[in-house]
């Protein structure tokens, strides 16, 4: 009788025998091959929606001047007209608005995109621990972006106009002084908001452990107010506290989240 046979009539030797589905063996160049298309996908999605945001360049304009016409109703009497001071300056910021916005919008697909890819790799495990991870990133990331966006950059704008009055000096804002600001703080803030996601992962990892985080947390303070300073562009220690306080709140929440990781780890080991 044939192996084919034997496999026929022992339906769960048949299903032992086939690999998974993820766990389809490949060769280097079906490698290259699934890179190539994963990069040519994102590509796409990020030309699609840098063109999109080109196409609606004025709407998106005026979304991205909320922050600077929030400010201006509380100050009728300012001038928060920007202007430019090159020919190039203008083509600077529509360019500067389609990359990063086209950027934050094709970000979801991206990051799908190359979760298809690395996928295959990964074990049952690994998978429950990076697709939370994933998500984790996006989420905290976007709330560090809208943060920014709808507190912090006005904040900066007030605390700039605030300063200018005292010294008694005209505004003479330009348009890529003002995106450029922005795009620092909203791209900054949403990078920094990721970090407890770091320490998470360093926690799962075995490389750190909850009593560390809990016996520097001075330490993390003083960390976290200096990442405040290199983000914010005013050196005022108001906007660096506005910055700071959420961060060390995530500090917090990081902490806890790895405190569970430890004893879902420690139930683990006893059971083998």
């Amino acid at each position: 009788m044939s192996q084919s046979d034997n496999n026929q009539d022992n339906p769960n030797l048949s299903a032992e025998a086939t690999p998974p589905a993820r766990e389809k063996p490949m060769g280097f160049w079906d490698h290259l091959e699934e890179l190539r298309g994963t990069i040519i996908k994102s590509l796409a999605a990020f030309v699609i929606c840098a063109v999109l945001v080109g196409i609606f360049a004025t709407e998106f304009n005026q979304a991205l001047l909320w922050p600077l016409h929030h400010v201006a109703k509380d100050y009728p009497s300012v001038d928060f007209r920007l202007g430019t001071l090159s020919i190039m300056e203008v083509f600077n910021m529509v360019i500067q608005m389609c990359v990063f916005g086209g950027l934050m919008l094709a970000s979801p697909f991206i990051l799908f995109f190359v979760g298809q890819f690395v996928s295959p790799a990964l074990t049952e495990r690994e998978m429950k621990a990076v697709l939370p991870l994933c998500i984790s990133a996006l989420v905290l990331f976007l709330i560090g972006a809208a943060f920014s966006f709808f507190l912090l950059m006005p904040s900066t704008i007030r605390v700039a106009v605030e300063l200018s009055t005292a010294f008694e000096l005209e505004n003479r804002w330009t348009a890529g002084n003002y995106f450029n600001t922005l795009t620092w703080l909203v791209l900054g803030s949403g990078g920094v908001f990721e970090f407890p996601l770091v320490i998470v992962l360093l926690v799962w990892l075995g490389i750190m452990s909850t009593a560390f985080l809990r016996k520097y947390r001075r330490h993390a303070v003083v960390v976290i107010f200096i990442i405040a300073a290199i983000v914010t562009p005013t050196p005022d220690p108001f906007t660096q506290t506005i910055f700071a306080l959420p961060l060390y709140g995530l500090y917090e929440i990081a902490i806890l989240v790895s405190s569970r990781i430890e004893k879902k780890r420690a139930v683990r080991l006893k059971t083998l």
